[in-house]
């Protein structure tokens, strides 16, 4: 007895070869168009009005004042984000800690700093030495053993990146938080399972998986 002879799938094709049809979506490429002619009249109307005396934008745009402050901004940025994920990653930590005590003021924190202002927030530090003429290191709720001014210690730049980084540390405390919980609990119990200590199973095991959640959701914040 023999068995009927099946023809494979490729002879097949190559005998009834079948054509692909993409699907044909008129409205769309019109809704494209029109897209782009009111991005090039939007385009003619700024470039062609005179009004807007481009020669002039262009000296001010580039003048050193105002390059010299782009550069600061971008200097204040950069220690703002920087300090902040680094406190951000502290008070994620104490989130999803099982002291109450460090969960509550992580959260806290959050809150708090997520409710109020950006502005507010940098002009409390800024006149933070109308309320605390002199701060002081000491015993805790004893004597102090040396005060300063607080106007020398934090001057304006000094309270904008605190300010910042501060207010950053808020929102980075929750991508961070959410990007370790992310992690499979499986990768926990194994790596203690392998006696690692927890200090090694966070930055060997846990961050750099939790990672992959955090630099994508970070980028998306900022350009967002």
């Amino acid at each position: 007895m023999t068995l009927p002879e099946v023809e494979s799938p490729a002879r097949q094709d190559a005998r009834w070869p079948l054509e692909v049809v993409t699907a044909r979506r008129p409205l769309r490429w019109l809704g494209a168009a029109c897209v782009l002619v009111v991005l090039g009249m939007v385009a003619s109307a700024l470039v062609t009005n005179p009004a807007w005396e481009w020669p002039v934008v262009g000296q001010y745009l580039f003048a050193p004042s105002v390059v010299r402050s782009v550069l600061l901004t971008l200097e204040l940025t950069a220690l703002g984000i920087a300090l902040g994920f680094v406190l951000g990653t502290l008070l994620a930590l104490m989130r999803l800690s099982p002291n109450r005590l460090l969960s509550s003021v992580a959260w806290a924190y959050v809150w708090l700093f997520r409710s109020v202002p950006l502005i507010l927030q940098l002009l409390f530090w800024y006149n933070l030495a109308l309320l605390y003429p002199r701060l002081s290191v000491g015993v805790p709720f004893g004597p102090a053993l040396f005060d300063f001014g607080t106007m020398d210690l934090i001057g304006p730049l000094t309270a904008a990146v605190l300010g910042l980084a501060l207010h950053q540390a808020a929102s980075a405390a929750e991508i961070v938080r959410g990007g370790l919980l992310s992690v499979d609990h499986g990768q926990r119990e194994a790596a203690a399972a392998l006696g690692l200590p927890p200090a090694r199973r966070l930055f060997r095991i846990i961050l750099p998986q939790a990672m992959r959640t955090i630099v994508p959701t970070a980028f998306l914040s900022k350009v967002l």
